[in-house]
């Protein structure tokens, strides 16, 4: 079976001011949602992002989904976003492929 992923941002938090910038966000509440085209399952997880200096500071009006979904996956890690994706996948799978006995059809 094949699972499609999505993942979002619900909100994000931010402090009015930190260094120098307005509406800098340090924390973002996503969910990453799976799907196999007919059922859906959800995983939501907060995740504490930290101001880069070294790059280029985005307004809090010009962030993208994309980019912040960026930030997330990054602290994360590699390992941490397959963990979730796998998660999701299984929590799936046991809600709505629960293997059931059936009788043998030649036996009715």
């Amino acid at each position: 079976m094949a699972f499609t992923f999505n993942w979002t941002v619900n909100n994000m938090t931010s402090y009015p001011k930190a260094a120098g910038y307005e509406n800098v966000v340090v924390k973002v509440n996503w969910s990453c949602d799976c799907t196999d085209g007919t059922y859906n399952n959800a995983i939501v997880g907060n995740t504490e992002v930290i101001l880069d200096n070294s790059g280029t500071y985005t307004p809090y009006a010009d962030l993208t989904q994309s980019q912040v979904i960026g930030w997330v996956q990054s602290a994360l890690g590699t390992q941490e976003v397959a963990t979730t994706q796998n998660l999701a996948a299984e929590q799936l799978a046991a809600k709505f492929y629960i293997p059931t006995i059936l009788p043998n059809p030649w036996a009715q």
